[in-house]
């Protein structure tokens, strides 16, 4: 899978570039300068559909973490995901161990993101495929119905099957042994969590239809609301479209960006799906690639300050550790000190 990535990285380097060249990147610049600063407002804003996945979220986990602090796990899982060089899953593993900070039930918050990737895999076929009609009754671009829909159908059955093996129960208890040979799994504590515990947390998750439907819509609320970042986009660049439209651009760009998840990042794929949907709306090719630069700058922006958040909280977490031990210490050292000046002592006198 490495290589896969790695062979990705210089194809979408290479469409980015193109794109950058035919749509001309004078006029591309110009059309982002003309929309100035406003932009920045971009970066803020991507917080609200992430408070409402992280909602989701807070109710599987039963609510046993503060939901701001689900919230800030859920950027940083977010970051990890796209801007690390690392599996799809990278972001997960972390969010795993971040709520471990508050939540001591290794099972059930590992069964909380399992079932939430699966919450989220099913947003996202629904999201696509209402992006779909959106396109098909603005546009009349009936050709993409069976192209796009032929797509999504031959993908579904990946994630049936995921759901399928998981609700028959036993899997991480059969695959326990293997744990620790999991990608960062001895760093980030995967061997810990017992394979039947975990598999048990799932099913109880899995066996409660109305949770399962609550953070559903919690999630499908956050994916529309993501969409407001390409309407808002478009209108400070001059080019309005309508509110089905930036759904069509944000629905269409998150699968097309799921399915090249060989290619880190999505680099140039999202650029050049963003480009492409965002002209059937009549945007002309200056204004959708600088809607599809734009897109890129928040997630780096956004993503960046997410991680250096993470890494200071790493650091003081650490320090606080040290502290503690240190401080665990000092007893003992005392006791140790003190036996050793009555023992010197206790010579003295009887010499």
């Amino acid at each position: 899978m490495k290589w896969l990535r790695w062979l990705g990285l210089p194809v979408g380097i290479a469409v980015l570039i193109a794109l950058a060249l035919h749509g001309g990147m004078g006029d591309v610049l110009h059309a982002v300068q003309s929309a100035g600063f406003a932009l920045l407002w971009l970066v803020p804003l991507h917080a609200l559909p992430l408070l409402l996945d992280a909602r989701a979220w807070w109710y599987l986990l039963g609510r046993r973490a503060s939901l701001g602090y689900l919230w800030w796990v859920a950027t940083v899982r977010e970051a990890v995901g796209r801007l690390l060089p690392v599996a799809s899953i990278g972001g997960e593993f972390v969010g795993v161990r971040l709520a471990r900070w508050k939540v001591d039930d290794a099972s059930l918050v590992g069964a909380s993101v399992i079932v939430e990737v699966l919450v989220t895999m099913a947003v996202q076929y629904v999201f696509a495929a209402l992006g779909l009609v959106m396109i098909v009754a603005q546009t009349g671009h009936d050709d993409l119905l069976v192209t796009i829909g032929a797509a999504l159908l031959l993908s579904l059955p990946l994630p049936v099957v995921v759901f399928v093996l998981l609700r028959r129960g036993g899997l991480f208890h059969a695959i326990e042994r293997w744990s620790a040979r999991l990608p960062m799994g001895a760093h980030w504590g995967v061997e810990r969590i017992g394979g039947a515990r975990l598999d048990a947390a799932i099913d109880t998750l899995l066996c409660e239809p109305r949770l399962l439907l609550r953070a559903f819509l919690w999630q499908f609320a956050g994916y529309l609301l993501g969409a407001s970042e390409v309407y808002l986009a478009l209108w400070m660049l001059g080019h309005p479209v309508s509110i089905g439209g930036a759904i069509a651009v944000e629905a269409l760009t998150q699968a097309a960006r799921q399915g090249a998840f060989f290619v880190p990042s999505g680099l140039g794929v999202q650029e050049a799906v963003v480009v492409l949907l965002a002209r059937m709306f009549g945007v002309d090719e200056q204004t959708a690639l600088s809607l599809a630069l734009v897109k890129r700058m928040r997630e780096v922006v956004f993503g960046c300050l997410a991680l250096v958040s993470w890494q200071v909280a790493e650091m003081v977490r650490n320090r606080r550790g040290a502290l503690q031990k240190n401080h665990a210490l000092r007893p003992a050292e005392h006791h140790v000190a003190r036996g050793r000046h009555d023992a010197e002592r206790e010579r003295s006198h009887s010499r």
